[in-house]
């Protein structure tokens, strides 16, 4: 019985973990552009506006592109706006950046799918980016 019961367990870690990687990522849903004034840090995410002048989404998206496990779900530098997912490194918990031009100024968007708090990594990543600026 404890055999079946650890068994249960372990296929159960698996089948969460195989979910987590492998659940798609819809653009309706995550390339959305940011709606943010001010700078704000909240439970789980993180809402940026940060001044670059007009070419700032093409600085951005370079960093964006050379960051460990980010990819591009949606977007280009000439759509004015673009969502990046990047995963954490052994679970690969998915986190979604979304930028957006708007005249000289970045609106950023950084959030988590699964869970409820991302232990600052979303405004640890998001502000690396912009120091990179």
């Amino acid at each position: 019985m404890k055999r079946m019961l650890i068994l249960g367990v372990v296929g159960l870690v698996i089948a969460l973990g195989a979910y987590i990687r492998l659940a798609p990522s819809d653009p309706a849903d995550w390339h959305i552009a940011p709606q943010a004034e001010t700078n704000q840090d909240l439970q789980g995410a993180v809402l940026r506006v940060f001044g670059t002048g007009p070419e700032g989404l093409a600085r951005l998206d370079a960093i964006a592109r050379n960051a460990p496990r980010t990819t591009v779900l949606a977007g280009s530098v000439g759509e004015g706006r673009i969502t990046y997912i990047t995963r954490t490194r052994i679970i690969g918990f998915p986190d979604y950046t979304t930028v957006q031009q708007d005249g000289d100024v970045l609106r950023i968007h950084g959030r988590l799918r699964f869970g409820r708090k991302d232990f600052g990594v979303n405004k640890a990543r998001v502000d690396g980016w912009l120091a990179q600026m």
